[in-house]
């Protein structure tokens, strides 16, 4: 078998919501049905995902993922973040929906993560690994986008990355980006 095609269907509490969501984000809606089940289907390029209305559905509470791997993350993520800035005049990085910015993880990959009106997950990933990390930094780094941008557990990735700071002796050229991404957590726990 060649060529098959694998479209994630994820629930949302409203499909006009995740409509216009992911049209700030540069998709076009291709399918939309209000009876007898309300379904959606968004794409932008050879990206496809569909949704279907689902009445009480509680965002907060979603366990819904999906996984989009991609040759390059950076076009994408900046399309993404300049949808949501038109609209929304900043990136959303805290509360529901939100996007994080493109991180190296501790498995190699680098990516970010999209988590649309639903509690969706869409985990944007690049195809290929990266070299491993070669600092103490920026080991603390990705465990940090692991645990907050992968898991949700932003109150331990700001753990991380405080931990690291204090061993840190200022000069290494992750410093910067270790110290944003903790002022980014610390904006999420706070929004959240």
């Amino acid at each position: 078998m060649a060529n098959e095609v694998t479209i994630p269907l994820l629930p949302c509490p409203s499909i006009d919501e995740i409509g216009s969501f992911y049209e700030m984000l540069g998709f076009g809606i291709t399918y939309r049905q209000t009876r007898p089940n309300p379904h959606i289907a968004v794409r932008r390029e050879d990206i496809n995902l569909h949704f279907f209305g689902m009445d009480g559905y509680d965002p907060a509470q979603s366990y819904s993922t999906c996984l989009v791997v991609v040759e390059d993350i950076g076009d994408l993520f900046d399309a993404f973040a300049a949808g949501m800035r038109a609209v929304h005049g900043k990136l959303l990085v805290s509360g529901i929906p939100r996007m994080t910015r493109p991180r190296l993880r501790n498995d190699r990959y680098t990516g970010f993560t999209v988590v649309d009106p639903g509690g969706n997950w869409i985990r944007i990933t690049k195809a290929t690994t990266e070299p491993a990390a070669q600092t103490k930094l920026a080991k603390a780094l990705e465990n940090a986008a692991r645990q907050a941008d992968a898991h949700g557990d932003e109150r331990q990735g700001l753990k991380i990355l405080e931990g690291a700071l204090r061993r840190a002796t200022g000069d290494e050229p992750e410093f910067q980006e270790v110290q944003e991404y903790r002022d980014e957590l610390i904006e999420r726990i706070k929004g959240v």
